[in-house]
This record gives structure tokens, sequence and C-alpha cells, in this order.
């Protein structure tokens, strides 16, 4: 199994990711946004962080020697959350602004393939909507993917509330479960305003995970491969 020094660009030194680049053996970078924000009772605020670095490092796992993880921005576009004090917030012209110096830089380190993972749903609109001048400017094959999205109804099937992402409710509950149970308070888990959360288990947890490191590992293993591509806007003559 390869080590974090391999799987994430900050453990490199500058000799180690020169070489790397100049080889040819990565080829494809992943930019994991998300937020530092309240999850009611139970669930501590780095949440959305930590379940969208955790998909894109198991995605490099399986991806390896050929992808690294840029982690570069744990905030995200959480003013809706700010009556929960602890909640973290960028403006939206902060985030943008960060997001797209944070592509520079890896654009400028020689990717071609960048998929920025997104696991914060305030992040959504705001990413997609300047995400053609991205293009624009970068001229390189960058995407935009909220890990969930690949997930279906029948992968909604295996919860018992039938319901993906939702806040803070029995999916993330079940992902944290799974993958960093020590983030869940057990003892207020039952006693939230939704009744979601307690229906939550780490058996289903870890069988979503499973599929969506698959699922995200597929679309960009089809980046590398140049048979999923970013449709770069022309430029009006």
């Amino acid at each position: 199994m390869p080590s974090e020094d391999q799987l994430l660009l900050h453990k490199h030194t500058r000799r180690e990711f020169r070489t790397r680049m100049n080889t040819g053996e990565l080829r494809g970078c992943i930019i994991p946004v998300a937020a530092i924000e309240q999850h009611l009772e139970h669930l501590a605020m780095e949440h959305d962080w930590r379940s969208a670095n955790h998909i894109a490092v198991k995605v490099a796992e399986k991806l390896s020697p050929h992808v690294v993880v840029a982690q570069g921005v744990m905030a995200g576009i959480s003013e809706h959350h700010m009556k929960h004090v602890g909640t973290l917030t960028l403006t939206p012209a902060t985030f943008l602004a960060v997001l797209t110096d944070l592509i520079d830089s890896v654009v400028r380190a020689g990717f071609q393939n960048v998929l920025v993972l997104n696991g914060h749903g305030g992040n959504i609109v705001p990413c997609r909507a300047v995400w053609d001048q991205l293009l624009r400017t970068f001229q390189v094959n960058l995407q935009f993917l909220p890990y969930w999205e690949v997930l279906d109804e029948a992968d909604a099937g295996e919860l018992k509330s039938k319901s993906i992402p939702g806040h803070a409710q029995e999916f993330e509950t079940a992902f944290a479960l799974a993958a960093f149970p020590e983030n869940v308070r057990a003892d207020a888990v039952a006693h939230q305003p939704d009744p979601t959360p307690a229906m939550a288990t780490a058996a289903a947890g870890r069988l979503l995970i499973d599929r969506t490191v698959d699922r995200v590992a597929e679309f960009l293993q089809e980046m590398l491969d140049g048979r999923r591509t970013a449709k770069i806007p022309a430029f009006f003559e």
C-alpha cells in the first residue's frame, strides 16, 4: 500500500515531487474542498472536510502511483450555518479566489488532469457558476465533482432514510461511523430533532464509501485515459 509520502503533495520534498513529475509518473491531481461547520450535536465540525479528504486519499491509493492529493483549504462557503458558533466560513469571493490559486499552482506544476473533489453543498453553486471561466483560464482537463454525485437511488436504498447526502443525517453519520468513529458523539446521536442519524450504521457507511471510492476512481481514470475531458468554452472571435 502506498504511503502518505506518495499520496499527499505536501509530504513530498521538492526533489521527490519534481522527479515524479519529470518521469511522467504523476498524471492526475485531486484538490479536495469542503467545509468546517456545525454538524448538529453529534458530529465533529470537520466532517465535510474529513469525508472529502478520505475519499480523495482512497482514490489516490487506488490509482497509485499516478495521482496525488493537494490539500490546500479546509473551510468553505458556510454563511448559512454561522448562527451556530464555531463554524468557519469564507465568502464566495474568497473561496473561489483561493481555489483558483490552488488550481493555478498545480497546473503550473505540470498537471493536465485536475479533479476538484467537493464535500460540501454550499460550494456547489458558486463553483459551477464560474467553472467555464476557469476552463478558459487554465486550458486543462479540470473537473468539479461533489463526491456523493456518483451515488444513485439504488445506493440510497441501502439506507433506512433512502436519502443521500443530507446534512448530518443518516448518510453522513454512517460515513463517520465507518471512517472516523471518534468523530461521532454516541450519546448525542439519538437526541436530535431529526431522527435519521440514529438510523446510521457503520456497515452501511463502509458499503457506500467503497462504492464512492470505486466510482470516483473510475471517473478520474477516465480523465487520465482521455475518455472524460472537460469541454473548454470557446473565446468569442
